[in-house]
């Protein structure tokens, strides 16, 4: 084997997996053997020998995202957007595993009463509003909609409160020209199934994990009650209307700082349009203000995510000029075929 040439697929991989969104996954254990037998036959060195560091970011490849089954499937314009992505995230995975020193999966991560869910806010019947609705700053000035009481007591706020709260956070949205607060449907509850990361994603992890020495602990995100959280790194609003702290917004900056110590920075994950988007950006600002020379480092694999597309909703053309625009910003764009030789710019 050559420097570079991709490895085969272990044999416990199945393709079919793939699309299996009841697949849980390979116990740890049941992985270990395998995957000590499969550095023995590859020669593989721990990843911190590396002369080299290539770090993979994952965001967000988990059951409600991956599958047609899921809460929120990304199915992109193609129908199967999510699970494509992901059989070439995992493919990727363990043909490069001897140049990936690391790989960081995020994880969406929710609760039942959070601004964006439909729970969150009444009608002005009463009535809780209905998934895939936006709502605007002047909606809730003109009284169209209001909170939900059941999100305003696990707070310890009043209604009044949150209704200064929630016109509050919408007109930021806004003005940042990004977001409307949009409703999604429930996804990603935690301790749901459709929370954790799709099984063959988990697999692949864990194999990395024990045939290189790499500790690839997940990062999860997302549980803040009153802000979005599209970006791994940083909440959309951190300060209330009031001044005071936004309860659970936490800035993620060491592993900002973590992935800026590699010498690339692979990006793949759901979902194009809003995740991905979000996190890129917030380490692209990271590296404008620390080194702009490390943009190059940032290497977006443009199959291995998908954009949202919903009824109503296809949010594809702005995933396509949100690449374009970190692409400019000094970001490079390839695929998961593109050798190793590539990721070094």
């Amino acid at each position: 084997m050559s420097d570079t040439t991709p490895l085969p697929f272990p044999p416990h991989y199945d393709p079919i997996q793939t699309v299996a969104a009841e697949y849980p996954g390979t116990a740890p254990q049941a992985l270990f053997a395998p995957a000590m037998a499969w550095q023995q036959a590859h020669s593989l060195r721990p990843a911190a020998d590396d002369a080299r560091r290539a770090h993979l970011l994952v965001i967000d490849m988990q059951v409600d995202f991956c599958f047609p089954s899921g809460a929120l499937y990304v199915a992109g314009r193609s129908g199967t957007g999510g699970t494509d992505a992901l059989r070439r995230t995992v493919e990727f995975m363990y043909r490069y595993l001897p140049w990936i020193s690391e790989i960081t999966c995020t994880l969406d991560s929710h609760v039942p009463y959070q601004v964006f869910f439909p729970g969150a806010h009444l009608t002005e019947d009463s009535t809780p509003v209905a998934p895939h609705t936006v709502i605007t700053a002047a909606d809730y000035r003109a009284g169209r909609y209001r909170p939900n009481p059941a999100l305003a007591a696990p707070l310890g706020v009043t209604t009044e409160w949150l209704t200064h709260q929630v016109t509050d956070y919408c007109t930021r949205l806004e003005a940042t020209g990004k977001y409307a607060l949009y409703v999604w449907p429930y996804h990603c509850l935690v301790g749901t199934a459709g929370h954790r990361l799709a099984g063959v994603l988990a697999d692949a992890c864990l194999f990395h994990a024990f045939a290189r020495g790499a500790a690839n602990a997940p990062v999860l995100k997302g549980d803040s009650p009153l802000t979005e959280n599209y970006s791994v790194f940083a909440p959309e609003v951190t300060t209330c209307w009031d001044g005071q702290p936004m309860p659970g917004a936490v800035r993620h900056e060491a592993l900002l700082k973590r992935l800026l110590t590699a010498d690339v920075i692979l990006v793949a994950g759901l979902a194009s349009s809003h995740c991905v988007v979000a996190s890129v950006a917030d380490l692209l600002a990271f590296v404008q203000e620390h080194n702009p020379y490390l943009a190059h480092r940032i290497v977006l694999l443009r199959d291995a995510m998908a954009p949202v597309v919903v009824p109503g909703a296809d949010f594809t053309d702005a995933a396509e000029q949100a690449l374009a625009s970190f692409e400019a910003a000094g970001a490079r764009v390839l695929t998961t075929d593109d050798p190793v030789e590539a990721w070094w710019g």
